[in-house]
């Protein structure tokens, strides 16, 4: 093995492009909404209408009506997963990606140990499975279920209890373009069915593949970069496991980054065209050091409390934050002055999102979105 010293380094533009083309964002890919989310490894989810506008950023040909359609035929769900929040996933990753991060779900429940003391988690898991099986239920009715036989305990650590526990997934119509409805869970087995599981049980995926399928989505990166992403810990056994089967680097402090060798690490002069990203896109999460796309110095900019702004990236950096307006529209607010040249590229890409994702042609304006 060469000396750790010997690593070349990859400066922040050359992260950031390489980080930019495995997530589509250099150029959006000609391929179908489910492809995408499995080449991303699911998309964040907190909020419902992200992931369509992720998906904007990234394909030639999206419409909403793309990722609707996949989620109204389960080729695709929304369930906790990674970092413990709500991710769009495959039904193929909705089954194999969820059980090598359940050690750390199942901490979430011990933090509420005080409150469901006399509660046997087993008979839980076992009641609450039944429960939803027999017909989709929202979260206050399993609360309520569980509290009849359980009275004193917490009703929040009953509710951390059933959704960590078990892989429940949300039914539609939640989630779907341009209908509405009530959060309701069912067991991502029993939405998906037997043929998926069946499916899944013959192609299981073990952590060696969602290490490589974590670079392929977000490469290079250390492995504290990836136990960010995935919301677990104790990673390093897997990269020293695939550390002959990978490039090595460093990034300008000196950190260790892994990479598949083959994957596109084009030159850092490439260009990036601007990108309008929902809140909460991975892009922004996903890596312990995030100066590959937010400058330091802009750090936080992209929040207010707890609360994610939908962002702008210009050159491939966050530039900026924007908002669609209610009477139509689309308000930017830029960080920093811009080219002329620059400020036309973000108007037209900014016509392009209101065009797919509003059908409707308004004007992009230049002011503050933040009161």
């Amino acid at each position: 093995m060469a000396s750790r010293t010997t690593h070349p380094v990859l400066g922040t533009r050359a992260l950031n492009r390489a980080t930019l083309a495995r997530q589509m964002l250099l150029e959006r890919a000609p391929v179908e909404a489910g492809e995408a989310v499995s080449r991303l490894v699911g998309l964040q989810a907190q909020n419902v209408r992200p992931p369509y506008f992720q998906l904007h950023a990234r394909l030639a040909s999206f419409r909403p009506a793309g990722l609707a359609a996949a989620m109204e035929a389960r080729e695709v769900v929304r369930m906790v997963t990674l970092r413990s929040t709500i991710h769009t996933h495959t039904a193929h990753d909705a089954l194999t990606l969820r059980p090598l991060v359940q050690a750390a779900r199942d901490r979430e429940v011990a933090q509420f140990r005080k409150g469901l003391g006399g509660v046997d988690l087993e008979r839980l898991t076992r009641r609450v499975r039944d429960y939803v099986e027999d017909e989709p239920r929202t979260m206050a009715e399993i609360r309520a279920e569980l509290l009849r036989e359980w009275p004193g305990a917490d009703p929040l650590g009953l509710s951390v209890a059933a959704t960590r526990r078990l892989a429940l997934v949300q039914v539609t119509p939640r989630g779907v373009w341009g209908r509405s409805g009530q959060v309701r869970l069912t067991t991502v087995e029993r939405w998906l069915g037997a043929e998926a599981v069946s499916a899944a049980q013959e192609r299981p995926q073990g952590v060696d593949d969602l290490v490589l399928r974590y670079l392929g989505a977000f490469g290079p990166a250390s492995v504290k970069d990836m136990q960010v992403w995935a919301g677990t810990t104790r990673l390093r056994e897997a990269f020293e496991r695939l550390r002959p089967e990978l490039a090595v680097f460093r990034d300008p402090e000196g950190v260790e980054l892994f990479d598949l060798p083959g994957a596109p690490r084009p030159d850092e002069d490439t260009p990036a065209p601007p990108r309008f990203l929902p809140e909460f896109d991975n892009l922004l999460l996903s890596h312990a050091d995030r100066s590959r796309v937010v400058p330091p110095r802009l750090k936080g900019r992209s929040w207010s409390g707890n609360q994610a702004h939908c962002t702008l990236l210009v050159d491939g950096f966050l530039a900026g934050l924007w908002r669609l307006q209610d009477g139509g529209g689309l308000t930017v607010e830029l960080f920093d002055t811009i080219g002329a040249a620059q400020k036309d590229r973000v108007v037209a890409e900014g016509e392009r999102l209101l065009a797919g994702m509003t059908e409707r042609n308004g004007a992009v304006r230049f002011g503050s979105i933040r009161g």
